[in-house]
Parts: C-alpha cells; structure tokens; sequence
C-alpha cells in the first residue's frame, strides 16, 4: 500500500469559535447547571451527511475497551429532532465505540444549528483527524459548496483551510471513478493521485494509476512518467538551444506549482523568459484567475 494522507485544514482551533466542541460546552455551562446529558443511544441516529464512511473496526475496538474502562471523556454534540430523536453533528467515533461497549446511556450536549452549521462542524471534526480519506475530505467539501453557495475562498475562511490546500481536495474529484476508488481504498495516496490529474485520457490515467499501485512507485515516479507521457506527445521540431537555470529558479518553479496545483514551466533563464501555467479545463482556468486576483489584493496590487 503507497498511501500516506496527511492530515487536512488547521482543525478546530482556528475556526469561529462558535463551532469549537470546547467552548460549545462553556457556553452550555453559562445557560444551566449542568454542561452535559445523559442520552438513550437508543434515540441517537447517525448523520447521513457525515463526510466519514469509512471507521477502522480496530480502533473502535480499542476505543470501546477504553470506554469500558474509563466511560465515555468526551460528551458527544447532538441535533435534536421534531420527532424526539438526536442526530451526531460531532463524536460518531465516540457513539459506535458506546455501543460496542454495551452503553445504554451517554454523555451528550444538544444544540440547535442550522443544516450548514452541522455540516460544517461534521467536516472541521473530521479534517482535524489525519486519518481522514481525502476523498471523503473532497466529497464533504464539495457538499458544502454545492448546497449553500459558498465560494471557495468563504469556505476555506469557514472551516480555516487554506485555500490552495482547499483547491486541491477538491481537484481530486476530476479524476476517473476507478482512480478516485483507488484513493478511497488507500491503494493510491493523494499525493499520486493529484499528479495524475493533467492527464484527460481516462484510459492512460487509470493505467498509470494501476501501475502506481502495482509497481509501489513514488510519487516522484509518477510525476516522472506523466512528464515523458506529455514530452512524447509534445515533440519539438527542430534543435533547441540549451536553456541554463539556476537552482533557484527551479525551486521558484517548484513554489509555483505547489501553490497552482498544477504544472508550471519557464521558457528561459535567469536573466528573462516566460512562466507558463497550464490549465486543462475552464474550471481550472477560473480556479487559477481566482488564486492570482486573491494575491494580488493580498499584496496590496492594483
């Protein structure tokens, strides 16, 4: 297995204070006596909108025999519903592991949200773990866009992503099904994944994708492979004449690419030249307009 996900956005800490489990709970305390209750697991339904589907049997065990042992640290934060019923917005972990441990009861705080404030706390909760998939990362991000309108940049503000960071969770969802699977399932990271995204053929993308898995190659490997896939589809005509660059000037194209999310080249040298960026679709396109006007006016440009 080549996979190894990083963990994703800044976590609780940085978002509004407003969603930070910690001072939900100091703000419970300043309305009653008490900060938590005590609720039937019986009453508690899972988020359907919960952007984790996938939860390792083993570490529910072993948080379940913690539980067992030590009861449930953490009150859960939960949804009331019309019909008397709570929903999860924060702590599923939590919830399973209770019933694992035979719990009838447990601790919980209820809030009243509106739909995007549970979908946004689902989220920060989830992206603060570093084992969370980033498909699921990309699909929940996707979610939040879609349903309530927001742009890129308010959403990486709301749930204190960077925004480059952001970009590029969510260009993991043009890749092809049987690529995405692959980064679900962990066969492929994220960092593999992303370098294949230049390539539109659907066919070479998954081959390429299949012997990433297959041969365990780097991600340096498939950058590697996808360059010549483009240079033996790019044949110059004629000699060119050799271009010195200096290692700085490599490194400031590697910073441009990082920051892009896609592939940069400059034609040229130290002393002048051009800086081309690629772009394979009008989203791209849009999405790259949108990074250079938010520089711009971060740097204070007219």
């Amino acid at each position: 297995m080549i996979a190894n996900n990083k963990g994703l956005g800044r976590g609780l800490d940085a978002i509004l204070s407003d969603f930070k489990e910690e001072d939900i709970l100091k703000e419970e305390q300043q309305k009653k006596n008490s900060s938590t209750f005590e609720i039937d697991i019986s009453l508690i339904d899972t988020n359907p909108n919960q952007p984790r589907k996938n939860f390792d049997d083993l570490q529910l065990r072993e948080l379940a025999e913690s539980i067992k042992n030590f009861g449930v640290l953490q009150p859960i934060l939960l949804l009331k519903q019309q019909n008397g019923r709570y929903v999860i917005i924060a702590g599923e972990r939590r919830y399973r592991a209770a019933r694992l441990a035979g719990l009838q009861s447990m601790p919980a705080i209820v809030r009243e949200l509106t739909k995007q404030q549970v979908m946004e706390i689902s989220l920060i909760e989830n992206l603060q773990r570093e084992d969370l998939n980033p498909i699921e990362a990309a699909y929940g991000l996707k979610s939040l866009l879609d349903d309530f309108g927001l742009s890129q940049e308010q959403l990486s503000k709301r749930i204190g992503m960077s925004r480059p960071n952001l970009t590029n969770t969510l260009r993991l969802l043009q890749l092809q099904p049987e690529v995405i699977e692959m980064v679900r399932a962990k066969r492929l990271s994220a960092g593999h994944a992303r370098a294949l995204i230049p390539v539109t053929d659907p066919e070479i993308q998954i081959q390429m994708a299949k012997k990433a898995c297959d041969e365990k190659k780097s991600v340096r490997d498939v950058e590697m492979e996808v360059k010549l896939y483009f240079n033996r589809k790019n044949i110059q005509k004629g000699p060119r004449e050799k271009e010195v660059q200096s290692r700085e000037l490599k490194a400031f194209v590697s910073d441009l690419k990082r920051v892009f999310g896609t592939r940069v080249k400059i034609k040229g040298s130290d002393e002048k030249g051009r800086i081309m960026i690629d772009y394979f679709t009008p989203d791209d396109l849009q999405r790259i307009y949108e990074m250079i006007d938010f520089l711009k006016a971060n740097l204070g440009a007219k």
